[in-house]
């Protein structure tokens, strides 16, 4: 009502989710909400606050189909590179939580347990050894160096690694292969339906 532009990552719409989800589990059909909604035009702290109020309840409220998720700024109207591999990088964190807590013997480290036994650390075992590089979610934008490092390293922030990142992936990308008919045939749609329509609609 202040401005009639739509607000994300707020309290009511965490809400809201949460109820159209439960009616949706009653009803026995699938539902479709959430995904990394901001109201921030640039990827700042609100953009990040908003869009983990929006994708944390989208996950724990069991949303069955999740659009927006990656890139959004300004209620949709805008969106940013580095926004874009910002959410990717939650969006995988996102997945690690979906999976909740792993039982196994070897997940618990039951093995690491018994090799070091009372008084010992388990930094040299060879569990330790053998997991630690994948036993936790790695982020590709959060750096979780000391100051120190942080600051010999330039003292970016999180917009400035991913502006770099996102640089680097388009520098390094590879098309997959595509069978050339197939090519030909999808450019030939293209130009075909560009020129059936103004230039004003492309």
């Amino acid at each position: 009502m202040q401005s009639g532009a739509p607000t994300f990552g707020t309290p009511e719409p965490c809400l809201v989710l949460f109820a159209a989800a439960q009616l949706a589990r009653r009803l026995g059909v699938p539902f479709r909400s959430g995904g990394s909604l901001r109201s921030s035009k640039v990827p700042d702290a609100q953009a990040a606050y908003e869009s983990a109020q929006t994708l944390l309840p989208t996950l724990l409220a069991g949303v069955n189909f999740v659009l927006h998720s990656a890139g959004w700024l300004e209620g949709g109207l805008s969106t940013s590179f580095e926004k874009l591999v910002m959410d990717a990088d939650q969006l995988g964190m996102m997945q690690v939580l979906s999976q909740g807590v792993d039982m196994s013997e070897d997940s618990q480290a039951m093995d690491a347990i018994r090799e070091v036994g009372h008084g010992a650390h388990f930094l040299g075992c060879a569990h330790t050894q053998d997991h630690f590089e994948t036993a936790f979610f790695r982020s590709t934008i959060a750096d979780n160096n000391s100051v120190e490092q942080w600051e010999t390293e330039g003292s970016l922030d999180s917009v400035a690694r991913a502006n770099a990142l996102w640089k680097r992936m388009l520098e390094t990308y590879e098309a997959p292969p595509l069978n050339r008919s197939i090519d030909e045939a999808l450019q030939a749609f293209i130009a075909e339906k560009k020129a059936s329509v103004p230039d004003s609609n492309f």
